[in-house]
């Protein structure tokens, strides 16, 4: 028994509670090395004589990754308060494990041996906002979507598609173009947009804000905007709007300031400058984005610039009723500017939506106090090495997304910002070497787990392009020149998640096999009253895929094609073409 790769304590996905009733526990260890795992609890106040009265409960391995097994269990404490261990066996050895080590034996005299979960307090518990479960994204970047104001073109404006992009060039579009094609956007199904921001910038992306309060002139009005936001309310499309507080732009007046009255400017603490005067060149002296020069970093402890941007978000809530907050690089804003901007923008509207870029392991973040969810670039990844790339066999596939679905508490798997392709990565058509079919293998794929799934636009109607600026081509609106098959098959995929709720969120999410010779990975989904199994054939060439379920005179329904059939034998496979996938549904076993 490796003892040294057993590992618990009790705080973040390892040991949380899932409700005011429900404490979700957790345990690391060494892939097939335990047989066994019962779980040693009760209350620390719970005593006959001098004997604490604890009870037992098997866990199940939940997941496994390459080289470990988490096994899980759901726990109702009566009193909401909890000590616990585990008792681990193999072939070999039995073992106790608490937070005091490891003993023989459950010591049963004093509950300090054990992990301590002290009170479901109703004010820790990670409440999400519910909608968010049950929306599907698609993200616009509203300089490249629609041009329906040619009045508000910048100078220097070039017809739309009438040149490749560039860093600085400019298309024209702007509200009015979103506006003019909500109908679009309905008939696809979506049911959220993610804008890139809209505050006045210097740039053409605008990441370098000059005024947080005001839209960007060539976008158009607030009036334009309001009336956006109501006619994608009313359509049943929620809105979300990016904010970017780790750096301004270099246009932001407290920065002129700075530049022009260098150590005498009442703004200098407002960002963090090494010394003076200010260089921008080899490097600036002062902290920015990535040693960009034209977005300073804003030095967000300051109480002065803390309340200018709870007020920015505060104010867009307020005046515009938007849905939710995109932080960008929200890892470098320190902590308790994050923890204060939740607390005032759920005062406002408590079931806005807060979501982070961070491309990395984001627990730190996911604690109740301060995101909601991130974007989900790990998940991101892993689909694109598998379905896309070809770099990963299934079984790695399949065993670092068991990785990453563990990485956080499971009410904050249904509501991560699951994406393939965004402003800031080659289009994934590029990324699959232009193979459409292994493209619908990666729609199919995001439409069918757990988490809030985004589309970028024109994704869904084959646009392709490198990295920026390749990926943020104008949308190409002339029928003629669209993937209509692609953009078919990804409604009838959104229809299907709206349709059967075991293909969002509903349910348990169990990985179920996976081949590296045939390059085939399965999943299932169930609840009490159905099962959905998904299959995908990641190969060149056509599979038969054996299913190892008891489904003998069960109804199966193929949803997908739509068909239904009866198993009328133990052994059943799935017959699949190249890159192809089915979804089939049955009653529960």
């Amino acid at each position: 028994m490796f003892l040294e790769a057993i590992y618990h304590r009790p705080q973040d996905q390892y040991a949380y509670s899932y409700d005011e009733n429900t404490i979700h526990i957790q345990l690391r260890t060494k892939k097939q090395d335990i047989e066994t795992v019962e779980i040693i609890y009760g209350d620390p106040y719970d005593w006959n004589h001098s004997t604490w009265n604890a009870v037992t409960n098997k866990m199940n391995i939940a997941y496994s990754d390459q080289f470990f097994d988490y096994w899980f269990i759901a726990i109702h404490p009566p009193f909401k308060r909890l000590r616990y261990g585990f008792l681990l066996s193999n072939e070999s050895k039995s073992c106790v494990y608490t937070e005091k080590g490891f003993f023989e034996q459950p010591p049963l005299d004093d509950t300090a041996y054990y992990f301590c979960f002290p009170f479901i307090n109703s004010i820790d518990v990670y409440k999400p906002p519910k909608w968010v479960e049950n929306t599907i994204w698609y993200q616009i970047f509203p300089e490249r979507f629609a041009n329906g104001d040619p009045t508000l073109n910048p100078k220097g404006t070039v017809e739309w598609e009438q040149q490749e992009p560039t860093p600085t060039i400019y298309y024209g579009g702007d509200f009015k173009g979103v506006i003019d094609h909500i109908d679009y956007l309905v008939n696809l199904g979506i049911t959220g947009i993610y804008f890139t921001p809209i505050f006045k910038a210097f740039s053409n992306h605008k990441y370098d804000t000059i005024d947080y309060m005001e839209i960007d002139p060539q976008f158009g009005t607030k009036e334009t905007f309001k009336q956006l936001v109501e006619e994608c309310h009313k359509q049943g499309i929620k809105v979300m709007l990016d904010a970017v507080f780790n750096h301004s732009g270099y246009y932001f007046a407290p920065f002129q300031d700075v530049l022009k009255n260098g150590e005498k400017s009442i703004y200098k603490n407002w960002f963090h400058i090494h010394d003076f005067p200010i260089q921008t060149k080899p490097i600036p002296n002062y902290d920015s984005f990535a040693f960009e020069a034209s977005m300073p970093k804003l030095n967000t402890e300051n109480p002065e610039v803390k309340e200018y941007l709870l007020n920015v978000g505060r104010y867009w809530i307020k005046e515009f009723n938007i849905d939710g907050w995109r932080l960008d690089v929200a890892n470098e804003v320190d902590h308790q500017f994050w923890r204060e901007f939740r607390k005032e923008m759920k005062k406002i509207k408590p079931d806005i939506y807060i979501l982070g870029e961070i491309w990395h392991d984001a627990m730190p973040w996911l604690r109740g106090d301060q995101f909601d969810s991130v974007m989900n670039y790990p998940y991101t990844d892993n689909a694109l090495r598998f379905f896309a790339k070809n770099e990963i066999g299934a079984i790695e596939f399949i065993e670092t997304l068991q990785k990453y679905l563990h990485m956080y508490p499971r009410n904050i798997n249904h509501i991560l910002f699951n994406l393939l392709g965004s402003h800031d990565t080659p289009r994934i058509m590029n990324i699959a070497n232009f193979n459409k079919e292994k493209v619908k293998l990666l729609f199919a794929f995001l439409l069918s787990t757990p988490g809030t799934p985004c589309i970028y636009y024109g994704d869904e109607i084959g646009m392709t392009g490198e990295q920026d600026p390749g990926c943020r081509k104008c949308m190409v609106w002339d029928e003629d020149r669209q993937d209509l098959e692609m953009l078919a098959f990804t409604k009838k995929l959104i229809q299907l998640r709206k349709q059967y709720p075991l293909l969002g969120n509903d349910g348990e999410f169990i990985l179920f096999d996976a081949n590296n010779t045939s390059n085939h990975v399965s999943y299932i989904k169930r609840n009490e009253q159905e099962q959905l199994l998904v299959v995908f054939n990641n190969n060149d060439t056509m599979q038969d895929i054996p299913i190892p379920l008891n489904l003998k005179d069960k109804t199966i329904i193929d949803l997908w094609n739509e068909k239904e059939f009866a198993a009328h034998t133990n052994k059943i496979s799935v017959q699949l073409a190249p890159y192809s996938f089915t979804f089939l549904l049955c009653k529960a076993i």
